[in-house]
């Protein structure tokens, strides 16, 4: 295989999952956050990974208010993905390595919805701040729950928020471990999250 048609199937390969990963990965969010269900954008997310989810949900029971199926429904995608893209690279399938890898990539996955929802919200925050587009209410439903317990520890600075700032230091920090862990554990750098 010649090296554009193994770029093309790279590329094809981590933008169909990455865009499937996501969409179960907002659902897992949404669902944990308790976002507004009737937003159109919850509508899709819904639609779109229910018929995946709702079979592995009669398997996998929801825990403590957690929809546990649509995480191992994206660490099953991300095994198939870096499986996919080892065998499209000519690579061989390292079994174990494969299913740490994919823990790894979900977890990823997690820390960048964090990060880029926090820094669209804070560019929203100063160019529409009272904006009722459904993806900015469903993105503070979604952000909320995190920066709360960052405001009660900071001290209150008389109308200026210091949260976002916090949470991006913790979120790179955890973005840097699981970096150094895949880098231990060898993972090419095709995998979704990382």
């Amino acid at each position: 295989m010649g090296s554009a048609s193994v770029q093309i199937g790279l590329l094809l390969v981590n933008a169909l999952a990455g865009f499937f990963l996501f969409a179960v990965l907002l659902r897992f969010v949404l669902q944990a956050a308790r976002a507004d269900f009737y937003n159109p954008i919850s509508q899709f997310v819904v639609k779109a990974t229910n018929p995946l989810v709702v079979p592995l949900r009669k398997i996998i029971p929801g825990i403590g208010g957690l929809d546990w199926a649509a995480i191992v429904l994206m660490i099953l995608v991300q095994i198939l993905a870096i499986s996919l893209s080892l065998i499209i690279a000519g690579y061989d399938l390292p079994l174990a390595s494969i299913a740490t890898w994919a823990l790894l990539g979900t977890s990823g996955m997690f820390l960048k919805l964090y990060f880029w929802g926090l820094l669209i919200m804070i560019i929203a925050s100063w160019l529409a701040p009272q904006s009722y587009n459904p993806a900015l209410l469903l993105l503070r439903q979604i952000m909320e729950p995190v920066m709360a317990p960052i405001r009660k520890v900071l001290p209150d600075m008389g109308g200026l928020d210091l949260s976002p700032i916090v949470l991006f230091l913790v979120i790179n920090v955890f973005e840097i471990v699981l970096i150094s862990m895949a880098r231990e554990t060898g993972a090419p750098g095709f995998i979704i999250g990382l």
